[in-house]
């Protein structure tokens, strides 16, 4: 995030919830700057020097790959030519501090924590994991449950921003690890979690496919198809008697995923909705 002295396109987009976190993945692919959440919709950002039409023409070609994935293409929007000002201060108004649970508060990085809770600063960037979405909130809720048994080492498969791996950390568990496709969010998440004086958490680089540990707790904040898709691995990488908590289904996607973790030979623990969002417990 950086100030634009020459203007700014900022596209507004209404998008049907389950499709929500593969647009955002696509917005970044695109080249945004930056963007957020606002009530129902997706605000995005990019520099005035960008080729608009080409960029609308490929959101729409994204419509058959969401088609084609089991998600709603139904998506719409409209964009604004805005002049040049300071933007990254008016980005950083949408985001509060956020009580999680019994004892967490996520605060961003740019605000003084004034708090006898455990913090959680983040960074968001251009990262899935500020900490206002439900599904972040249900995993963090239940990394605090889990982490009674300190000690217990954890996988964050997804990592985006490093929250939940951070959380995990500041919570006693370890050794603890994060995992992303994006060469961003890897980056991102390692400041992070050095933001928060945590040295001990890894972070690769890559697919599930490139751990070769195994660990006690495996978080996936991840839509249905992937955690589908990566179902094998993520039995490989838990321990046994291990828990997997996985997340980021819309309510009735979310049978696919208990079959195909099933199959794997885990047994559905716990099952949780929170508007409209389903978080699984497998063991």
């Amino acid at each position: 995030m950086s100030i634009n002295t020459n203007g700014y396109y900022e596209i507004i987009m209404s998008v049907p919830d389950e499709s929500r976190e593969a647009v955002t993945y696509k917005l970044t692919e695109l080249g945004s700057t930056g963007f957020f959440e606002k009530s129902v919709n997706i605000v995005a950002y990019f520099e005035d020097k960008c080729d608009i039409a080409a960029l609308c023409d490929d959101l729409e070609k994204f419509r058959s790959v969401l088609l084609s994935s089991g998600l709603n293409p139904d998506f719409s929007y409209d964009y604004v030519l805005l002049p040049g000002k300071d933007w990254n201060e008016e980005w950083k108004k949408s985001f509060k501090p956020i009580d999680v649970g019994n004892n967490l508060t996520i605060i961003p990085s740019w605000l003084e924590s004034d708090t006898d809770r455990i913090s959680i600063i983040v960074d968001p960037g251009m990262a899935f994991g500020t900490g206002h979405h439900e599904t972040t909130k249900r995993c963090l809720m239940l990394i605090e449950e889990l982490s009674v048994s300190v000690g217990q080492s954890l996988l964050d498969i997804g990592t985006g921003t490093g929250i939940l791996a951070i959380g995990a950390a500041k919570l006693g568990m370890g050794p603890v690890a994060g995992v992303d496709i994006d060469p961003l969010a890897v980056d991102l998440a390692g400041r992070n979690a050095a933001i928060n004086n945590l040295g001990s958490i890894t972070i690769y680089e890559g697919g599930i496919e490139r751990i070769t540990g195994s660990f006690d707790v495996i978080m996936a904040n991840l839509i249905s198809e992937l955690l589908i898709k990566i179902a094998p691995e993520i039995v490989r990488c838990l321990n046994h008697g291990g828990i997997a908590i996985l997340s980021g289904m819309i309510s009735g996607q979310e049978n696919g995923v208990i079959n195909a973790i099933e199959k794997e030979g885990l047994s559905l623990g716990g099952k949780y909705v929170d508007d409209k969002w389903v978080t699984l417990i497998f063991k």
